[in-house]
């Protein structure tokens, strides 16, 4: 849309300059702003070729990092890159690159920018893709946030097999502890443990992971095996501290069929990362509680045993979630569907 490719004829050069001069000299209208505003609000602007061109050399020059590259992928001279910005940052009355010698970079005005024109310009890429039938088959990116633990023990595994299915989807993958908003941040989907109750998220289940207590073989050689509850306050219990609170989360554990939560102690504490507490257990720091489906292949191959497996019941939910009401392009629909398709409801 409004970009120029690669042209040898002397006439299509012509045209080709005569697209530079457009983009450079043209008022930039509404379309500077309409990526802060609803797509319904966007579509109702004054749009044409070269304002939605000018859009589209300053998204290629942010992912890029490079006027020249975003150029060389245009089909125009970095100098009409430069000149389309510039007249695009002097319209908003912002930055939005802090430009050296040898690179630019996106200011945080720039770069919150770049993320809502983003979002517009595939919207209409996958409105231009529905009316003409074309949306057939997924293409285009999927945006992914997904916790650590998840994220490296369930979704990057199945990756592959999900690209041989699609293979014109391309998937980013954010894995991350850190909560997301869908209004602020660029993601399709989240993956999230205990998701809140919120109107404007659709959650559907992926599975229930069981908690399971573990140990190296070396730190109950040393220490001793528990033998109910209890015994946990004479050993060391490896602490998983809440980020947003320094709190330290208590052991959810099912005593004579009620589930309880234990306080335990420890000289040992993580945060953000559950994935920490399991390296310190397999260093034989002490016991650690975690999901079954991260440690399965330590416990298999004997580098970690389970502890007080009878007190063991107790899960956690692993939600699918995306912003209710948002029209799903086929390749979200796509990764959605391929996610459920092998839930474990447990």
């Amino acid at each position: 849309m409004g970009v120029c490719l690669d042209m040898t004829s002397s006439p299509q050069r012509d045209a080709c300059a005569a697209r530079e001069r457009a983009w450079s000299r043209a008022p930039l209208d509404g379309m500077a702003r309409a990526a802060h505003h609803s797509f319904h609000d966007v579509m109702n602007r004054k749009l044409d070729d070269v304002m939605l061109g000018t859009i589209e050399l300053f998204c290629s020059a942010a992912e890029l990092g490079s006027f020249t590259a975003a150029a060389q992928r245009a089909g125009v001279t970095p100098a009409a890159v430069s000149r389309s910005i510039s007249r695009l940052e002097e319209r908003l009355g912002v930055r939005l690159f802090v430009r050296t010698t040898r690179r630019i970079r996106l200011t945080d005005a720039g770069a919150t920018y770049a993320q809502s024109c983003r979002r517009a310009l595939s919207q209409i890429a996958d409105a231009e893709r529905d009316v003409s039938g074309r949306q057939s088959t997924p293409t285009g990116l999927v945006r992914v946030s997904v916790p650590t633990t998840y994220g490296h023990h369930r979704l990057l595994p199945r990756l592959p097999a999900f690209r041989a299915r699609h293979p014109g989807v391309r998937v980013d993958v954010h894995v991350s502890n850190r909560n997301v908003t869908f209004a602020h941040d660029d993601y399709d989907v989240a993956i999230r443990v205990r998701a809140q109750r919120d109107s404007s998220l659709v959650v559907r289940k992926l599975e229930d992971a069981e908690l399971v207590l573990v140990a190296s073989p070396a730190y109950l050689a040393r220490a001793g095996t528990p033998r109910c509850a209890d015994d946990l306050h004479a050993h060391e219990c490896i602490q998983f501290e809440l980020p947003s609170s320094g709190r330290h989360i208590p052991w959810p554990l099912r005593i004579d069929g009620t589930d309880v939560e234990v306080e335990t102690r420890g000289s040992y504490a993580c945060s953000d990362d559950v994935l920490g507490g399991v390296t310190l257990a397999l260093a034989g720091a002490g016991i650690f509680q975690t999901y079954r489906f991260v440690v399965e292949q330590p416990l298999a191959e004997g580098r970690l045993v389970e502890v007080l497996p009878a007190l063991r019941g107790p899960s956690r939910p692993f939600n699918l979630l995306h912003p209710h009401g948002r029209r799903l392009p086929t390749r979200v629909r796509a990764f959605i569907d391929f996610l459920l398709e092998d839930r474990r409801d447990s």
